[in-house]
């Protein structure tokens, strides 16, 4: 039997965000890639410490994020110190190999189903590999099967008292190119859905009723999309995603099948953005806009408008964040062709800091406009209000299901530790 420990370093949250901590993605996925020999001991460490000291034959890091990347560093700098072996994973691995291979024994990089087993031989015979790059040629989508949840430990997983999303993938790839996003890098730009009968069999087999699907988008192929939400209606599960495809039949189909509320990117105050968002109101989906700022095209009005518009269309949360020029992403390449990049700090990549030299305002002004966002936004309402109704409405459903009955206000307790909708606060 080997011992791995797998290790997801700590990272800091957005400024203005509620802070709260989601059961990790990439790490489940990935320990269901390992061959049974492998005993996986999973370590969060935004959650928990590490225990260096504990006996370990072999160290996986798994970051999904720049600004886990010198954590990450550096907790593999120690092992290895130690003469523990280290491999590292993950889309941050992947969009920093060449840095992270300074720190590695091994780098992985692309999708894991199939691959482990040869990894894992290597290391038995010392004899890993420095780098084993499949990010050209992904395993064949039809055997990705259940993430390994079992290595969460699931009660590290509560916001004072109330259980978070499962997080889930329903499909791989991206055939869209958004200017700032590194998925065409990362996963490639052909969409690769999963047999939607692997997929309810994977979400049968989740406790949870409450669920996160992770896709980039799940709009990019209207009958699978349609096919996908009518087997999810009878399991009677609530979740969240990123966009769904806009249009009527698949809109009612997804409020059907539990569509919670959706990351809805909103760029502009054009009237397709506004219809979008009345639309999926219109079938009872929530929209938590993702709201990027700093485009080229944005000036200071322009921001200030883009506030007022989220106003006016009634989003339910809005999530603020500045262009990052993330590497392998097209406003990297542009940005450093321009010589427009200030610094490659990266714990500074943490999307909440001006890292570049916007078009047409300082730096620093656009560092003010980002904060001048989220107190205009929140300011009648703050986000933890906001965060309860959304959590209401599940609940309200839950309750309609059957599944979960718990008192309006007995949550709102357990939630802000009083009534947030008490005059008495």
């Amino acid at each position: 039997m080997i011992r791995f420990k797998l290790i997801y370093p700590r990272w800091p949250k957005l400024k203005h965000q509620t802070e709260f901590h989601l059961p990790p993605h990439g790490p489940v996925v990935f320990a269901a890639a390992l061959p049974e020999e492998v005993e996986v001991d999973f370590v969060d460490e935004n959650l928990e410490e590490i225990d260096f000291e504990d006996p370990v034959d072999l160290v996986g890091i798994s970051m999904m994020l720049t600004i886990q990347i010198k954590r990450g560093w550096e907790i593999a700098d120690r092992y290895r110190a130690m003469g523990v072996k280290v491999i590292f994973g993950g889309i941050a691995t992947m969009l920093h190999a060449e840095e992270t291979m300074a720190h590695a024994d091994a780098v992985f990089l692309g999708e894991a189903e199939s691959r482990m087993e040869a990894v894992i031989d290597d290391f038995k015979n010392d004899r890993l590999q420095k780098t084993y790059n499949h990010l050209s040629e992904p395993p064949p989508i039809e055997i990705v099967g259940p993430a390994r949840r079992d290595i969460l430990k699931r009660d590290l997983y509560y916001y004072k008292g109330v259980q978070m999303v499962d997080l889930v993938h329903a499909s791989r790839g991206c055939r869209f190119h958004c200017y700032p996003c590194a998925v065409a890098y990362l996963g490639g730009r052909t969409f690769r859905p999963r047999p939607v009968e692997t997929f309810i069999e994977e979400l049968e087999s989740i406790e949870n009723n409450r669920l996160f699907l992770v896709d980039n988008s799940l709009a990019q192929d209207t009958r699978w999309e349609k096919d996908l939400f009518r087997a999810m209606i009878p399991l009677k599960k609530n979740w969240c995603s990123h966009p769904i495809e806009d249009d009527p039949q698949v809109l009612d189909l997804a409020s059907r099948a539990g569509a919670w509320y959706v990351y809805q990117a909103v760029f502009d105050t054009s009237d397709l953005i506004r219809d979008r968002i009345k639309r999926y109101h219109d079938h009872g989906i929530a929209v938590e806009g993702t709201i990027l700022l700093g485009l080229d095209d944005h000036t200071e009005d322009s921001i200030k408008r883009l506030i007022d518009f989220l106003l006016e269309i009634e989003l339910d949360l809005a999530e603020f964040t500045v262009l990052t020029p993330f590497p392998h992403t097209k406003a990297y390449e542009d940005l450093q062709r321009q010589n427009r990049i200030l610094s490659h700090e990266w714990d500074r990549y943490s999307a909440d800091q001006v890292v570049y030299r916007p078009k047409h305002m300082s730096a620093e002004r656009l560092q003010e406009l980002y904060e001048y966002a989220w107190e205009a936004f929140y300011k009648d309402e703050p986000q933890n209000i906001k965060m309860f109704k959304l959590l209401k409405r599940v609940v309200q459903r839950e309750k309609e299901q059957q599944t979960f009955r718990p008192r309006r206000r007995d949550l709102a307790r357990q939630v802000f530790g009083k009534d947030p909708l008490s005059r008495n606060g």
